[in-house]
C-alpha cells in the first residue's frame, strides 16, 4: 500500500511539473514576442521624433502609426497576462510611443491625444508627455538658431502647461512609474529653456532697436 501511495504521489508531482513547464513555456514565448515587438515600438517612435525635428511630418505620422500598431499587437498578445503586460519593456515602449505622439501633436499644432486615444497606460503616457515637453527645448533652440521665433513662445507655453499638470500628480512612484523624477528633470529643462529664450529674444529686440537708430 505504501508503495502504491508513493507511486501516486510521484505521478502527481510529475503531472504538476509538466503543467508548470507548459505554462512557463507559453509565457516565455509570449514574453519573447512582447520584447521583440516592444523594441520595434521604441525604434519607430525614436525615428518619428527625429523626423519631426527634420520637419518631415508626413514620415513622422507614418512612423507613429507603425508604433501604434505594434503597441496594439503587444496588448492583444498579452491579454490575460497582466504579469507580462505590466513590465518594464512593455511600459517603456508605451512611454516612447506616447512621447512621439505628443511631440508630433505639439509641432504640428494638432490636438494632443490622451492615453485612451492611443491605447497606453496612464503612467506610461504621463512619463512620455514629460519627455515630449523636454524635446520641445530642442525645437525651440533649433528655431532660434534659424532666426525663426514665430512659435517659440507657443512651444514654451506648452512646456509650461505640461509641467503644471504633472507637478500636481503627487502619488507614490509605484503608481506613477517614477513620474516625480521625470517631472523634476522637466523642471530643469524648462528653466534652462526659459533662460535661453529670454536672453535670445532680448538680444534680438536690442539688435532691432540699434538697427533702427542707425538707420535713423
Amino acid at each position: 500500500m505504501t508503495s502504491e501511495r508513493q507511486a501516486r504521489a510521484q505521478e502527481r508531482i510529475e503531472e504538476i511539473a509538466d503543467l508548470a513547464l507548459d505554462e512557463f513555456r507559453r509565457k516565455h514565448e509570449l514574453r519573447e514576442q512582447a520584447i521583440r515587438v516592444s523594441r520595434e515600438v521604441v525604434r519607430a517612435s525614436a525615428n518619428a521624433i527625429r523626423a519631426v525635428h527634420r520637419g518631415e511630418l508626413a514620415q513622422a505620422r507614418e512612423l507613429v502609426e507603425t508604433a501604434g500598431a505594434h503597441v496594439r499587437e503587444t496588448r492583444e498578445t498579452l491579454a490575460g497576462h497582466p504579469d507580462l503586460y505590466f513590465t518594464g519593456y512593455t511600459q517603456d515602449a508605451q512611454k516612447e510611443y506616447a512621447e512621439a505622439r505628443a511631440v508630433l501633436a505639439f509641432i504640428a499644432a494638432e490636438e494632443l491625444p490622451g492615453p485612451g486615444d492611443i491605447g497606453v497606460e496612464t503612467p506610461a503616457y504621463l512619463n512620455g508627455l514629460a519627455e515630449a515637453a523636454s524635446e520641445l527645448r530642442r525645437c525651440i533652440l533649433d528655431a532660434l538658431r534659424r532666426g525663426d521665433d514665430s512659435r517659440v513662445e507657443e512651444l514654451m507655453a506648452a512646456m509650461d502647461d505640461v509641467y503644471n499638470i504633472l507637478v500636481v500628480m503627487d502619488f507614490p512612484d509605484a503608481l506613477t512609474s517614477g513620474l516625480r523624477r521625470t517631472t523634476d528633470q522637466l523642471r530643469g529643462v524648462l528653466e534652462r529653456t526659459r533662460g535661453d529664450l529670454t536672453m535670445t529674444l532680448r538680444q534680438r529686440r536690442l539688435e532691432r532697436l540699434l538697427s533702427g537708430q542707425a538707420e535713423g
